[in-house]
């Protein structure tokens, strides 16, 4: 093996070790502070009351969240860029994750009637409404920017304009909730893993599972997509419906992720581009290494929005916009 074919897997071998590192630094970091040998202590059963009540309830969940959330979305982002072809493309900006969001906010106005008062049964049901809604986002964006084809800025023109429209939506029925939860709903919104449980953990965690490892089984047929619908056919791949396996694997992702930290726009865009430049573009180690990083830049957002101004709280869909908006102009910019 050379040392150009082992880049990506020493990159990929790095960032996991970053991540391990992020990730005991942000057990010690927030507004209780707690020692490293004390978390140590802790984690193997013989720390205080007080701090395993802080790490296995609050911070532990959290985190795994992060992880969760940062990989999908990544992902879902990576996706997304192969099959339009189009390095702008972000489920966040095109307005996919505006419309899980209102499929979310629909269910809970509806069904529910209070932000606080989520039972264990409808956490579980939420991802399901999530997709429905950024499905119909997807199918929308598609169908309003097909005009002998889909340009790049065609794409990302008609995403931001549906994205605005679901987000007028959202205010809608946001004025119609009681002002507790109309609070909530707009951190939410912004996206938040605040007040996040064990029970979002297990929601949000089948659909990761089960969707990372088919979204890199059909990493090939992205590198074949990438060479031209007339060359993957003669390849002899069933470009339509590879293209739409893949896009749902998108599309079902951010929904997930959205269900459960809300609307964090950006990070589909900026983890892939990172990954590219790292390892590469072939798609078996561009996944991997985008869910790496996408994983990483969420860890780090959550520990500075709950330590630059603390006791309050920065959503991390808020820090993640402010660390991603300048490069999507950037790219904006570049883009002919």
């Amino acid at each position: 093996m050379t040392r150009t074919s082992k880049r990506p897997y020493i990159v990929m071998g790095i960032l996991v070790i970053t991540i391990i590192v992020m990730f005991f630094v942000s057990l010690n970091l927030g507004l209780i502070r707690i020692a490293p040998m004390d978390v140590l202590r802790t984690l193997t059963g013989s720390g205080e009351e007080r701090d395993a009540l802080v790490l296995f309830q609050f911070r532990l969940p959290r985190m795994v969240i992060a992880l969760l959330v940062g990989a999908g979305l990544a992902v879902s982002g990576a996706i997304l860029q192969g099959v339009s072809q189009n390095g702008l493309a972000d489920p966040g900006i095109l307005g996919i994750n505006a419309g899980a969001g209102l499929a979310v906010v629909l269910f809970i106005y509806f069904f529910q009637g209070s932000l606080t008062g989520l039972g264990t049964l409808s956490i579980f049901i939420m991802p399901f409404f999530a997709l429905v809604g950024a499905g119909t986002a997807a199918l929308l964006i598609y169908t309003l920017a097909w005009k002998k084809g889909i340009t790049p800025v065609r794409l990302i023109l008609v995403g931001i304009g549906v994205n605005a429209a679901f987000g007028a939506a959202l205010i809608i029925f946001q004025l119609k909730m009681n002002p507790r939860d109309f609070m909530q709903a707009t951190i939410w919104i912004a996206g938040s893993i605040w007040g996040t449980n064990w029970k979002f953990v297990l929601a949000a965690l089948p659909w990761i599972v089960i969707l990372l490892p088919l979204a890199l089984y059909k990493a090939r047929f992205l590198n074949v997509l990438n060479l031209g619908d007339q060359v993957a056919t003669n390849l002899g791949t069933r470009v339509e419906r590879e293209r739409r396996i893949l896009l749902f694997i998108s599309v079902a992702l951010a929904g997930a992720c959205v269900s459960v930290a809300g609307g964090i726009a950006f990070l589909g865009l900026v983890a892939p581009h990172i990954a590219r430049r790292l390892v590469g573009p072939k798609h078996q180690v561009l996944i991997p290494a985008s869910a790496l990083i996408g994983s990483l830049i969420l860890l780090v957002a959550d520990i500075l929005g709950r330590n630059l101004l603390q006791p309050s709280e920065i959503p991390v869909g808020i820090v993640v916009a402010v660390l991603g908006a300048p490069y999507f102009i950037y790219l904006l910019i570049k883009t002919p």
